[in-house]
């Protein structure tokens, strides 16, 4: 459909525990005793992708990544770019700076000692740098991160800075690219388009619509997501409120072929090859995030 625009499709590599939506109700004492199925899925995933011959990003969490070593060689052996998804699974603007550079820095470490290199990449759980948690790029950058994708311009009850640009841009002074998740403008109003919940909750026809728009009207890569858990429909079932139960499982059965729909109407690739690689790019602007409101 849009085979001149490379779209970036990404994989947040969590278990169906690790989610936020369920933090009030499990334990992260307890995790280690839940049905651990993100291994078996993150393969189904590998193999979705094999099949039909694209490249993506994988942030991978540092919990899953010590748990599943042999995952994520794999993911990185098989031609994906591995990126970091953090230690824990907790939202930056709950942590301290000391904590969030220390879990940051173990993660990262962790996945360039599994796959010998460099993790250039990093996204936050839940898109949790948001207005008050700015601080965090400074400190991705001092890691040595080149790019952040943790950023979604759009008002949310969890995340969202829906005043910063819709596309990749440099905060400023800063050679850290933040790369956000991709928004439809239409009516002057910014919908989301970038995948997960939004992508099995709406009907797949105006998801197309959307990210065809971003690539022909605005002449942009879109960044696409999803977790391995919302391909498994079988996951057990936590009990929690409405609209936590309604955001986790709706449509879980209709992802996977949802997303061959969208592999095939679209192309693809990892986050590094679309976003800092090509050439044919719009030069990122300069962007004060600081100055503006949340």
């Amino acid at each position: 459909m849009s085979s001149h625009i490379v779209n970036a499709m990404t994989v947040d590599v969590e278990d169906y525990f690790h989610v936020t939506a369920f933090a009030n109700d499990i334990k992260r004492d307890d995790w280690s005793s839940l049905d651990y199925r993100a291994e078996k899925n993150t393969e189904r995933v590998l193999q979705i992708f094999s099949d039909t011959k694209i490249k993506a990003t994988f942030f991978v969490l540092g919990w899953i990544a010590k748990k599943s070593p042999n995952l994520i060689k794999k993911i990185y052996a098989e031609g994906h770019e591995v990126a970091c998804h953090g230690m824990t699974h907790q939202l930056v603007y709950r942590q301290t700076q000391e904590v969030f550079l220390q879990e940051t820095r173990d993660a990262k470490l962790l996945l360039e000692d599994l796959i010998s290199d460099a993790v250039v990449g990093y996204r936050a759980a839940s898109y949790s740098i948001i207005q008050r948690s700015i601080w965090a790029l400074d400190i991705l950058e001092g890691l040595g991160f080149k790019y952040d994708s943790s950023i979604f311009p759009i008002r949310h009850d969890i995340y969202g800075m829906p005043h910063s640009p819709r596309f990749p841009f440099y905060p400023t002074a800063s050679q850290l690219l933040e790369i956000p998740l991709t928004t439809v403008e239409v009516l002057g109003c910014r919908l989301p388009c970038g995948g997960g919940g939004y992508f099995r909750i709406l009907p797949y026809i105006l998801f197309r619509a959307g990210l065809n728009r971003v690539n022909q009207n605005d002449k942009m890569p879109g960044v696409f997501y999803f977790h391995p858990w919302e391909i498994d429909d079988i996951q057990p079932r936590i009990k929690t409120g409405l609209l936590s139960r309604f955001r986790h499982y709706h449509n879980l059965s209709y992802t996977a072929e949802r997303l061959l729909r969208l592999i095939k109407d679209f192309s693809w690739d990892r986050m590094d090859e679309v976003f800092m690689k090509s050439s044919s790019l719009k030069v990122p602007e300069r962007f004060a995030l600081a100055n503006r409101p949340g």
